[in-house]
């Protein structure tokens, strides 16, 4: 994708974004908060694996790491869930749910996570 040397300028915004998140953690020395909003969205189902593990490494490192996320396999990984709703913009905003992602029942978000 990136070639050493390659002009910022002829970088997309996604793979901006990479650059900045790779060069934030090779310098975060500190423990740190990590707030991701729907970081798989455009990612090929392989990466989302890898994601999953670079977050795995940074709770390890002592990071704590917030995902906003609606992918279900990402919220599958969580270690801690805090499901919002009951729906979208106006009809949502409550917590329907707050612990671990085994233990939620009946919400949309349980429906979906007990689906094929």
């Amino acid at each position: 994708y990136l070639r050493l040397g390659q002009p910022l300028t002829t970088l997309s915004g996604g793979e901006c974004q990479r650059v900045k998140i790779a060069k934030e953690l090779r310098d975060s020395a500190e423990p740190a908060l990590y707030v991701l909003d729907e970081p798989t969205t455009g990612l090929h189902p392989r990466d989302i694996g890898t994601l999953l593990g670079v977050l795995d490494q940074l709770v390890g490192q002592g990071h704590t790491v917030v995902v906003i996320e609606h992918n279900l396999d990402v919220i599958r990984h969580a270690g801690w869930l805090v499901d919002l709703g009951p729906g979208p913009g106006k009809h949502g905003g409550q917590v329907l749910y707050e612990g671990p992602v085994s233990g939620i029942e009946g919400t949309p978000t349980a429906d979906a996570l007990r689906e094929p």
